[in-house]
């Protein structure tokens, strides 16, 4: 039995290797009180039990663990490996700590590029399957928001993957999703261009569908404005506070609503499978108006800032041509200059997604970040004016 503990800003690890059985409990529980009054924390401490090399654990072992959970109150174990997880689900352990069971793991070496996004890229792992891996420094619980805002959208009555399975991919983590002989949007539309128009119908069919459900209060799905406030002020250590001031004076003008909204809808983040689209790449789901969401869809697919072939998947020309028949649609039935005065507000709202995005990680390469920063005042700085008139008409818009 090996045993060795590790301190860090975010606590005490303690990895445990070998077999902690009768033989080794009595010698293991003195070298892990030992090791744990010669790192010098407190029981105020987090200490997190790595059991990823724990091979099998006794009755002996697990009141070990009892022991420390009632000592350290943020005691959690992490990396246990199948044997030894059914042992602590069986006894309980699972539901009087926290216990995360290993992750499979998976190589993405030689698998087909689906899209890739500002937090992460998806692959096509083999003809039933594709698996979404998250950038790096991303934590599991954010990768479990967005299984639950998956549930959430599919439970409100959104065509939504559904993922079935967590993994890791060498050190990022990963999203396996079951999707049966379906493509992207945005390959579709590269394989049959000519289909262009029936596409843009369908696009802007599932912006409706979404934008129709009223989500409930009290439930999971987090308030979009928020969000979008709190990335505003993430990046303020690229922008001068005039500019910040801006961008959260274009949020704060949009009407308070409560429709469901996707918030990264573009064409790679639409699958379709039997004719029908379905919505994947779901952690930025939340409630708001709909202008929001549609905002953040202009900004992906009109004036992307970064290579758009590789993140639309298709030439700019002919996503702004699929945008602009989908937003057609979307806007069908309405007043032309109510129409015109939407598309206004839809383009007004997406000049802060264009910067805002970089809020989703704090890794993204210093050329991609200045290139934002020069094209601030070419999109917002020159146009202030404008972009406050049209804040006026916001309220104009109901959801």
């Amino acid at each position: 039995m090996n045993i060795d503990i590790r301190q860090d800003c975010n606590g005490m690890t303690l990895m445990l290797a070998g077999r902690l059985d009768t033989a080794t409990a009595t010698q293991a529980s003195a070298a892990i009180d030992q090791a744990l009054t010669t790192t010098a924390s407190g029981t105020d401490c987090r200490l997190t039990c790595d059991a990823e090399q724990l091979e099998y654990i006794s009755s002996s072992g697990l009141r070990i663990l009892l022991s420390l959970a009632r000592r350290y109150k943020d005691f959690r174990i992490v990396e246990a490996q199948p044997a030894v997880y059914e042992v602590l689900e069986t006894t309980g352990f699972t539901k009087m700590m926290a216990v995360e069971r290993a992750l499979r793991r998976l190589s993405v070496e030689g698998c087909q590029v689906i899209g890739v996004g500002g937090v992460g890229t998806v692959y096509r792992l083999d003809g039933d399957t594709i698996i979404k891996v998250f950038r790096e420094g991303t934590t599991l619980d954010e990768v479990r928001r967005e299984i639950n805002m998956s549930k959430e959208a599919f439970v409100l009555g959104m065509p939504t993957a559904i993922s079935f399975d967590v993994v890791r991919v060498g050190e990022q983590f990963g999203l396996v999703y079951e999707l049966l002989e379906a493509d992207t949007l945005s390959a579709c539309i590269a394989r049959e261009p000519e289909r262009i128009d029936e596409f843009a119908k369908k696009y802007a069919d599932l912006f409706r569908q979404m934008h129709d459900i009223e989500v409930p209060q009290g439930g999971g799905v987090p308030c979009a404005m928020e969000r979008e406030m709190q990335q505003i002020r993430h990046i303020r250590r690229y922008f001068p506070q005039e500019s910040i001031d801006l961008m959260l004076h274009i949020v704060d003008a949009i009407p308070e609503a409560n429709r469901l909204l996707h918030l990264d809808l573009q064409t790679k983040n639409a699958m379709v499978q039997n004719g029908e689209l379905m919505l994947i790449d779901m952690g930025e789901v939340g409630y708001g108006h709909p202008m929001l969401d549609l905002g953040h869809a202009y900004s992906a697919m009109v004036t992307l800032v970064g290579d758009y072939d590789q993140i639309i998947g298709k030439p700019r020309q002919q996503g702004m041509d699929l945008w602009q028949r989908a937003i057609d649609y979307y806007l069908e039935g309405l007043p032309t200059e109510v129409a015109a005065q939407r598309k206004a507000q839809i383009e007004v709202v997406s000049c802060v997604r264009n910067f805002s995005w970089l809020a989703l990680s704090d890794s993204f390469p210093e050329a991609v970040i200045n290139t934002c920063k020069n094209l601030f005042d070419e999109r917002i700085g020159r146009r202030k004016d404008y972009i406050l008139d049209v804040c006026k008409t916001f309220k104009e818009w109901t959801a």
